[in-house]
């Protein structure tokens, strides 16, 4: 069975309206960024793992979008994406919304451990050369 219901609203919602925010927002806040962020690192998770595949072949670009847009914030700009990193994020987020509604509960919850691992492990100089790592928000 899937995440409950109640948990996969939860989540969407928040995800659709932190991208909502960066594309139209004057100001976009770090919980904006950091919604949309989490979503994309879940969903690199699931594709290392072998549970999904990148079908469009964007998770790359819109990791990378969402890179710069945190190194911009970090510089005092607003949290903003580019044109093409904005497609790439949406993109990548349609996915990730679609195989929420699919994929069996434990799948996710092993995810979200895979994906709080591997972040530590960046933030603790393991990380591997894809990797992306924005210090502070």
């Amino acid at each position: 069975y899937p995440l409950s219901e109640a948990k996969r609203t939860s989540q969407l919602s928040a995800m659709w309206s932190g991208l909502a925010a960066l594309e139209t927002s004057p100001n976009p806040s770090r919980n904006d960024w950091a919604v949309c962020s989490d979503a994309v690192n879940l969903l690199e998770t699931l594709v290392i793992d072998g549970q999904v595949e990148d079908s469009q072949g964007l998770l790359p670009d819109a990791i990378t979008a969402l890179a710069e847009a945190g190194k911009r914030s970090m510089k005092g700009l607003p949290l903003r994406l580019s044109g093409l990193g904005m497609q790439a994020v949406r993109a990548v987020l349609e996915d990730y919304s679609a195989m929420i509604e699919q994929l069996p509960a434990r799948t996710m919850i092993r995810a979200h451990r895979l994906t709080e691992r591997r972040i530590y492990g960046i933030k603790h100089g393991k990380n591997q050369p894809h990797d992306v790592y924005v210090v502070a928000l």
